[in-house]
């Protein structure tokens, strides 16, 4: 029954609009004080929710993005790619994805990566006649390898509430990454051949490639130095974030000298409003989750789950149906500070690898960045296109079966996310 309280609740408080981290700091106040338990409780996990020097990579992360963003490098990157392989049939998509792939390799943030790479993307490729739902639909699921591609924020609060390695997360990340793109590509390429409107680009001649290219070697070798340095162990996750957002300030200001002042100054503030936003939604969940705690809440979901899924694949279906249904209004975030601390018990329980359900997880919440009513990638890519929601939504859905089937070969083929972090 308490269960089931808590959940009507904390769903009417969302439903109603009030702020996610107001919801679950809210929630868990109330019902700490129902307890009797003394405010005092509050405060400390307000106080421990933020002190942990992994979280520092956060902001460091957002403000290498943010910086990258206002430096324009989402056009040199693409332009690069454009010119190797935008002759070939569904080279635009090609290059809108390869470009995705490798600024969510320096970002680490979903949001950006959609936006820097729309930005330059959308003109060019509804030109040559890709149809303009599949192009916006092409970029918003693009966007999503941001969350999944290290450096990842989400893989960074999944290692803080699991204990796990954030550097086997961020590697683990690779292979799921790589066969999203994979898929993606393909499909684009198929597109293409069926498409009456698709026109195909003319091959780039040398010398524009040669300058293309050259412009964009800083940013890929910036990709380079951070999966490079963390798989090394020439730097912590954390210690990465500060030689990234360093490095990036110092690619986009001196060599490529894309970044003006205003720019620079328009990066850190939205770096501080978007940390703000986390660390109060870290700061609420902490507080929801000691509150359910103590009411036995996780306890009594372990028994459910050992009631009506005592397999695997029973587990996973369930996890699956039910971030699918709490995506269509909850952001990525969220559903990970929620659900992890109630589900992991149950992960280990059953033999579950968690660096493997760290990928399952995220390729999961990747959906509900690109499900309405609330998924942040549709709103991004609508406000770059400037068209209708509908438009773009209708775009995404044969990129979300494309996911599913990338749960279904994670599921028969474990090695894709754990060869890299643990054989290699």
């Amino acid at each position: 029954m308490t269960l089931v309280l808590v959940i009507v609740v904390l769903l009417l408080l969302l439903f109603i609009g009030l702020p996610v981290a107001f919801a679950l700091a809210g929630l868990g106040t109330v019902m700490l004080a129902l307890k009797g338990l003394p405010f005092v409780m509050v405060a400390q996990n307000l106080h421990g929710a933020v002190d942990n020097f992994v979280l520092l990579s956060v902001p460091l992360f957002l403000l290498m993005s943010n910086i990258l963003l206002k430096g324009g490098v989402g056009r040199d990157l693409f332009d690069a790619l454009q010119s190797w392989v935008g002759h070939w049939p569904g080279g635009l998509g090609i290059a809108a994805l390869a470009s995705c792939g490798i600024f969510s390799a320096i970002s680490g943030s979903s949001v950006a990566t959609a936006a820097t790479v729309a930005t330059v993307a959308v003109p060019e490729m509804t030109s040559r006649g890709y149809g303009k739902s599949f192009t916006l639909g092409l970029l918003a699921a693009g966007g999503t390898l941001g969350i999944l591609i290290p450096p990842s924020i989400p893989l960074i609060v999944y290692g803080v509430i699991t204990e796990e390695s954030i550097g086997k997360l961020f590697l683990a990340g690779i292979g799921p990454g790589i066969l999203l793109v994979l898929l993606f590509g393909i499909y684009c390429v198929a597109y293409s051949y069926f498409s009456k409107e698709y026109q195909p680009s003319a091959k780039v001649g040398r010398e524009q490639r040669w300058r293309a290219t050259m412009r964009a070697i800083p940013t890929g070798g910036l990709a380079a130095l951070m999966i490079g340095g963390i798989y090394s162990g020439i730097f912590t996750p954390t210690e990465a974030s500060a030689v990234g957002a360093v490095s990036a300030l110092l690619i986009t200001a001196l060599v490529l000298r894309s970044l003006t002042w205003q720019g620079f100054v328009g990066a850190l503030r939205q770096t501080v409003s978007t940390t703000i936003v986390l660390f109060l939604i870290v700061i609420g969940a902490k507080i929801f989750g000691k509150a359910v705690t103590i009411y036995q809440v996780p306890a009594q979901i372990s028994m459910l789950f050992d009631t009506h899924a005592q397999s695997e694949i029973g587990f996973l279906l369930i996890v699956g149906t039910i971030l699918l249904f709490i995506g269509l209004f909850l952001e990525s975030l969220s559903m990970l500070l929620i659900m992890m601390p109630v589900l992991f018990p149950t992960v280990l329980a059953l033999g579950i690898d968690p660096i493997w359900f760290a990928m399952y997880f995220v390729v999961l919440i990747e959906v509900a960045l690109i499900t309405p009513p609330v998924g942040l990638n549709l709103f991004v890519i609508q406000a770059v296109a400037r068209c209708s929601l509908a438009t773009v939504a209708r775009g995404v859905l044969p990129f979300i079966g494309l996911m599913f089937l990338a749960l279904v070969l994670l599921w028969l083929i474990p090695a894709i996310v754990t060869y890299i972090p643990y054989r290699l």
